[in-house]
């Protein structure tokens, strides 16, 4: 009996695992036009499609298992006929969910130009309307079809079925039951996504700078039940004031008249060409409690501080919160920070976000991704790939003789291998725009480096060595002559420690500027926010950036500049007159020097920033 419960769930795994990789070559068949575009060989772009997408399909495969494990374990106890009626009804019940989640991405994916999700939904409440769109040749093909793939799905999951015994209790039976909760366990593992930080999400299915190839790998039936947990309930509770309000104050602080910088003089002109190689470090954790704190008297980072006095240094630059996803979000698409979503985590909507790297692309720069962890981790290769860059490289594409802390492999490894790719990129003539998102100095700090007893410390020390040696070894090639380093944190650490996340001091981080391209060193104590890069660096190099409606020009006098952070249900605004902290929970300010029009001009953002996510989809 073991043996044999054992085989079935094994089977019912393998069969749900291979209808789901034959689903993709049926849905690039129907799209065979796509298909041939996508690349040179359609073949061999079908077997990567089924290989990639493969992930997904074994969390699919979990969810399926479960209650077939779970029967089984129980039936180690409790033998009953009608388990096997109860698995009959349970598969039948799965293969039509699978088959019309499959059918509906087949046809709407035409129209939609992504994979199926939620958004599906909101046609359920008018089906006369939707059903409009669709021809009687339409609907009956697709039934059909539909109707297809859930015969040959349960057909084979009966087969299976055919394998399950619950004719008698067994003797062993608690060595039987163990071997079952063994089985479920492997189904919660697959359901996960394996042992790694990143659990299942659609990003990890992401392998192209082809979008395409990338949507016919998602699962369909995954994206549809990922995206359906999403809450949007909360994108419609930020209405703090009246919408005329909201767009006349929305508009004061954002639609200036312009600053066109004067090249002649350099009052404004950061840099000697429009046209510079750009590397855009984005740091780990890397904010200003930490980089200008001292232990006896020996600075943590002092590598840092001391470039900072060879370029343009941004003294009063505000992180827009405190996780990655969002402080990555808000540097490379202008986009505020969100208080308890993450625009990043959701395909549907990241993909519409601007990006420095889809501008500077049309400018005919060369634009890549570099990070030594895992970029499927918050859905951000999907991410990165939908705003522009070319090409990812992570984790999964090196191979270093090196270990691998919990996230992946350490600063000193990847820089070292990063400067190696900005110099052949730098030597291929054309202007380029490479980004890294460095790794060691994020939890548990577990880095090969003894200089400070802290081991949060002790990361930062480490990762600002690491980018003073990138930056030597850059100085010494002629790359450096043409070359603009941007240093930015992605947020800050909470240090102090058990420091409150709605101090303004959780949020302060720095910015520099250096490299050859830089016109000389000043310091820039004007306020800003992460959100404030892209429209700063756009307007140095000559370029449109019209399309970042929450991004300043940090050296235009003509708007106003203010720090800007949200935290769970909050958020700040910080300038040269104080900070104003908000606790929407409470719908009370919560800072002891606030100011009315800090107050308006946050909530207005606040209010903007999620009327902006829920036109997204």
């Amino acid at each position: 009996m073991m043996k044999r419960n054992l085989l079935f769930i094994a089977a019912v795994a393998a069969a749900s695992l291979l209808m789901a990789a034959l689903q993709k070559p049926l849905f690039m068949l129907r799209y065979y036009e796509l298909t041939a575009a996508a690349g040179e060989c359609a073949a061999a772009d079908i077997f990567r499609v089924m290989w990639h997408g493969i992930k997904l399909d074994i969390s699919v495969a979990g969810y399926i298992t479960a209650l077939p494990a779970l029967v089984a374990l129980v039936a180690t106890f409790w033998t009953r006929r009608w388990f096997t009626t109860l698995l009959k009804v349970y598969f039948v019940i799965i293969s039509a969910i699978s088959a019309v989640a499959f059918t509906v991405n087949l046809g709407l994916y035409g129209y939609w130009g992504f994979p199926l999700d939620s958004s599906i939904m909101q046609f359920l409440a008018t089906p006369r309307e939707a059903a409009a769109s669709v021809t009687a040749v339409e609907w009956i093909a697709y039934t059909a079809v539909a109707a297809a793939v859930c015969a040959a799905m349960t057909a084979c999951y009966f087969a299976v079925l055919r394998l399950f015994d619950c004719s008698d209790r067994p003797r062993n039976r608690f060595v039987q039951a163990a071997v079952m909760l063994l089985a479920c366990g492997f189904c919660f593992l697959a359901i996960r996504g394996g042992t790694g930080v990143a659990t299942a999400n659609i990003s990890k299915v992401y392998f192209s700078r082809v979008t395409f190839l990338n949507h016919a790998a998602v699962n369909p039936l995954f994206s549809f039940l990922s995206t359906l947990a999403h809450d949007d309930k909360e994108l419609y509770q930020y209405d703090l004031m009246p919408e005329e309000e909201r767009a006349q104050t929305f508009d004061a602080i954002f639609k200036g008249e312009g600053c066109d910088s004067d090249a002649e003089n350099g009052s404004s002109q950061l840099l000697t060409t429009q046209r510079p190689n750009i590397v855009l470090f984005i740091v780990e954790s890397f904010g200003c409690s930490t980089v200008y704190e001292t232990v006896d008297g020996v600075e943590v980072a002092p590598h840092f501080r001391d470039m900072t006095g060879d370029g343009v240094y941004f003294s009063n630059f505000t992180a827009n919160a405190a996780r990655t996803d969002r402080g990555t979000l808000a540097i490379l698409s202008g986009f505020p920070a969100q208080t308890r979503t993450s625009v990043m985590k959701d395909p549907a909507r990241s993909r519409h976000m601007p990006s420095i790297a889809a501008s500077l692309k049309r400018a005919g720069y060369a634009t890549s991704f570099y990070h030594g962890g895992d970029l499927n981790f918050t859905n951000m290769s999907s991410y990165l790939y939908a705003t522009g860059f070319d090409s990812l490289t992570s984790l999964k594409d090196m191979h270093f003789d090196a270990p691998t802390s919990k996230w992946g492999y350490a600063d000193d490894v990847t820089l070292d291998d990063f400067a190696r790719k900005v110099g052949c990129l730098s030597q291929s003539g054309q202007p380029f725009f490479a980004t890294m998102l460095t790794l060691s100095s994020h939890e548990p700090f577990d880095v090969p480096y003894n200089k400070f007893e802290d081991r949060m410390l002790n990361s930062m020390a480490f990762t600002d060595e690491c980018l003073h040696n990138w930056i030597e070894r850059m100085k010494r090639t002629p790359a450096w002559d043409n070359m603009l380093v941007i240093i930015v944190a992605d947020h800050s650490y909470s240090y102090p420690y058990n420091i409150s996340n709605a101090v303004p001091e959780r949020y302060r981080i720095p910015m520099l500027w250096t490299g050859g391209a830089v016109r000389g060193p000043q310091v820039i104590d004007t306020y800003a926010s992460q959100t404030d890069l892209a429209a700063t660096l756009l307007e140095q190099m000559g370029l449109p950036h019209d399309d970042f409606r929450f991004s300043r020009d940090i050296m235009c006098p003509e708007v106003p500049h203010f720090g800007y952070f949200t935290f769970n249900n909050g958020f700040g605004v910080v300038d040269s007159t104080g900070a104003t902290v908000f606790d929407c929970t409470t719908q009370r300010v919560i800072s002891p020097d606030s100011t009315a029009w800090q107050l308006k001009a946050g909530k207005a953002i606040l209010q903007t920033t999620y009327k902006s996510i829920r036109e997204m989809h």
